[in-house]
């Protein structure tokens, strides 16, 4: 058992890393009460993290046959985030809903693959960003709603 964490001792670091940075934005993201939370960010960062080790242990295993790209997969992670993130986003009412959402899960992809290329400071960096956003962004933008609630309740008062 000790002899296979030692093997492995860096893709499970990878991984680990992957999942932490993910559950940081999810639990953000379930503390606001958006849809998609602790579980569902840190699979994405964790998936695409292993997504990326997959990759690299193929390139590894067939470099003597060549043509083996690991930013092949890396791609297609982006065009499966984005197919999911699209299922986050609603139109209600007038009001686009899931934005953030579907940002938020698109940027841990991009967490995710940065933890399993072992680009670690650039994952942390990049999350430590993300909450910045969301929680900063969240306190500035409630004043403005009021504004703008009051604005458009002052322009229907009028017609």
């Amino acid at each position: 058992m000790t002899q296979y964490f030692l093997q492995n001792g860096e893709v499970i670091l990878k991984l680990i890393l992957a999942v932490f940075l993910g559950m940081l934005i999810g639990a953000e993201r379930y503390l606001v009460h958006k849809e998609a939370g602790l579980k569902t960010h840190s699979l994405v960062s964790m998936g695409s993290a292993l997504f990326i080790i997959i990759s690299e242990m193929m390139v590894l295993k067939y470099a003597s046959i060549g043509g083996f790209d690991p930013m092949r997969m890396a791609s297609q992670i982006v065009v499966g985030i984005g197919f999911l993130g699209a299922g986050t986003i609603m139109l209600t009412g007038s009001r686009l809903r899931g934005l953030t959402t579907a940002s938020g899960l698109w940027v841990t992809a991009g967490i995710g693959m940065a933890a399993g290329f072992g680009l670690s400071s650039l994952a942390i960096i990049s999350t430590v960003l993300v909450l910045l956003i969301l929680v900063l962004m969240n306190i500035f933008e409630k004043p403005l709603l009021k504004i703008s609630e009051t604005k458009s309740l002052e322009e229907s008062e009028v017609k």
